[in-house]
């Protein structure tokens, strides 16, 4: 789980207007912003977002680079540069349409700046769940921590990046590379411990997995 301070962040932005700094700083500037919010690639623990009230610029942002998002019923989501005088440039028009699925719906967010609250966000994708307050939420999102927690390591890490790598790529190409990565990955003892504990009817939560 995550945050950031919207407030010195903000504080940094705006400092790039008062001094006289080349573009050729400020997209050096962006770029570092970029890679430093490419969390799905160089994170290789899961990452979730758990969300109360209000996600805007950044926040989008940010959320679009997790693999699991959460929300409370009275969350909002923004995509609100256009409001700003600016264009969303640290990975919501990148992610965003790959995470939601729908180009209108994104075309829409993004050039109106309006609200998307809760029970829209879970219905086109954003979130997979919605819980009614911050105390449920961080019940669930840390209940789901410890399901993620109890199984192989090998086997998390490796769903992870394949998912990844199979998103931006096609599906011939996402086989090919997840036929590799398990002449490796499949070393482990893992597989006949949790297909023993299936047969046993035991939790995956009993086994001492492999470390990475």
């Amino acid at each position: 789980m995550l945050g950031i301070d919207s407030g010195q962040v903000g504080k940094c932005i705006l400092s790039l207007f008062h001094h006289p700094i080349s573009s050729c700083s400020v997209q050096s500037l962006w770029l570092w912003q970029c890679r430093a919010l490419v969390l799905e690639v160089f994170c290789n623990k899961t990452v979730k977002a758990c969300h109360v009230i209000t996600c805007v610029p950044l926040g989008v942002d940010l959320i679009t680079a997790c693999d699991i998002r959460l929300c409370t019923q009275d969350a909002w989501f923004q995509v609100k540069e256009v409001d700003i005088g600016l264009t969303a440039d640290v990975g919501t028009l990148q992610r965003l349409p790959k995470v939601i699925g729908s180009r209108s719906l994104v075309n829409e967010l993004a050039l109106t700046a309006r609200k998307m609250y809760a029970d829209e966000a879970k219905e086109s994708g954003l979130v997979s769940r919605v819980f009614p307050d911050k105390e449920a939420l961080m019940a669930g999102a840390l209940e789901m921590a410890g399901e993620i927690a109890g199984r192989s390591p090998v086997a998390v890490q490796g769903t992870k990046v394949n998912l990844i790598y199979s998103r931006d790529h096609s599906v011939a190409e996402g086989l090919n590379y997840m036929a590799t990565w398990n002449m490796s990955m499949l070393q482990t003892e893992d597989v006949m411990k949790s297909a023993a504990a299936s047969k046993e009817k035991k939790s995956p939560k009993t086994i001492t997995f492999s470390k990475l």
